[in-house]
């Protein structure tokens, strides 16, 4: 193995170091056993993370909306970091942010941004003015002087990565980064997503089934067709056409179904809903607590999700997941083979859009033959 990006003598004698990422609830999915990982073996130095908000904007209409990030829930429920910097969504929360983080006088910062790096490695240099710091870093033309210029500040970078197919998991690449930084290595084994549940979560998302009429026994399905990009989200409409065909089905004739809806959708989703007189389609909108989610997530039987976080969860709660996938990322597939089921678009960049319900319906007609469930 070649030697440890960040000196192991420094390691020794920091006191505190500073992680930066744009990280979504997918990333930090995987990345929270590297960080506990790094916890375990230098127990000495204090971990604060920086949560860089891409959707940092001076419409301060937005504020309230970024603030309540369901990531921050549980960053901070994890009880792995110092300080967590949080107020990145806005222009004066950003530079009030740099201003104590230089106050800091970090020994070591890393930065894991992907998008704009080198604006990143420009960021973390001025985080910290003396300290180590390490960034990605990505092959720069000739002529790019600005950029040239920008990775000029690292002490040390990890170079941008290139997904290899389905045998190279994102686990994986975060493992690695790990190792290249701090000499750390994890076993597939420890890479395995997992929710520290609070019980008082759980224990409200089973009320609140309860206050809904559903039954503790009741099987339940749980439908997202959301996700941040149009490219990888369903039709709000198309889910609720997958509860009423699944009802069809003998395994899932008494099933309740649980439609995930972003806060933003709520209105547009009851609109679409009104016309059901099932009495089992269920909104739901995790808008008090990041926990909601993998809560209500844990009490069901089957997930059936676009290509966002809900997926990942999934694995992490234990429960099996049928994933609606793009081919450009095969790196982002569930890592628990064995209770996850891809549905992959016939073309390379095709939209989420072109997955049917017929071919969710077929699949779990398949499913149902081979399995009996």
């Amino acid at each position: 193995m070649a030697e440890q990006l960040v000196p192991a003598e420094l390691l020794r004698k920091a006191d505190k170091i500073l992680f930066v990422a744009h990280l979504a609830l997918g990333d930090f999915t995987y990345m929270q056993n590297c960080f506990r990982a790094f916890r375990q073996a230098y127990p000495h130095i204090r971990m604060d993370l920086w949560v860089d908000e891409v959707r940092r904007t001076s419409d301060a209409t937005q504020w309230e909306h970024l603030s309540k990030y369901a990531l921050y829930d549980w960053v901070r429920a994890c009880g792995m970091f110092g300080r967590i910097y949080d107020q990145t969504y806005s222009p004066k929360g950003y530079a009030s942010s740099i201003e104590q983080a230089r106050a800091e006088d970090y020994p070591i910062v890393v930065s894991f941004a992907v998008l704009r790096r080198h604006l990143y490695a420009e960021l973390i240099r001025k985080l910290s003015p003396r300290g180590f710091v390490v960034g990605q870093k990505k092959r720069v033309r000739l002529l790019d002087i600005r950029k040239h210029l920008a990775y000029r500040k690292l002490d040390a970078f990890i170079p941008a990565y290139v997904a290899k197919g389905q045998e190279q998991h994102i686990s994986a690449i975060y493992a690695g980064w790990f190792e290249s930084l701090f000499g750390l290595q994890m076993a597939a084994g420890e890479r395995f997503p997992y929710v520290d549940m609070p019980p008082q979560w759980l224990q409200r998302a089973r009320d609140d089934l309860a206050s809904q009429g559903i039954t503790a026994d009741a099987p339940l399905v749980f439908l997202n067709a959301f996700s941040k990009s149009e490219e990888r989200s369903w039709p709000l409409q198309r889910m609720v056409e997958l509860a009423d065909r699944m009802r069809a089905l003998p395994q899932w004739q008494d099933a309740h179904f649980i439609l995930n809806v972003v806060p933003e959708k709520l209105e547009q989703a009851r609109a679409v809903l009104a016309a059901d007189q099932s009495g089992r389609l269920h909104l739901f909108s995790a808008q008090e607590n990041f926990f909601q989610l993998p809560a209500v997530l844990s009490l069901c039987r089957l997930i059936i999700s676009v290509e966002t976080a809900v997926m990942h969860l999934a694995n992490a709660v234990r429960v099996p997941v049928i994933a609606l996938m793009r081919q450009t990322s095969p790196e982002w597939t569930p890592i628990d083979a064995a209770s996850s089921t891809i549905l992959t678009v016939k073309t390379r960049k095709g939209w989420l859009t072109e997955i049917t319900t017929d071919e969710v319906i077929e699949l779990l007609k398949r499913k149902a033959e081979t399995t009996g469930t």
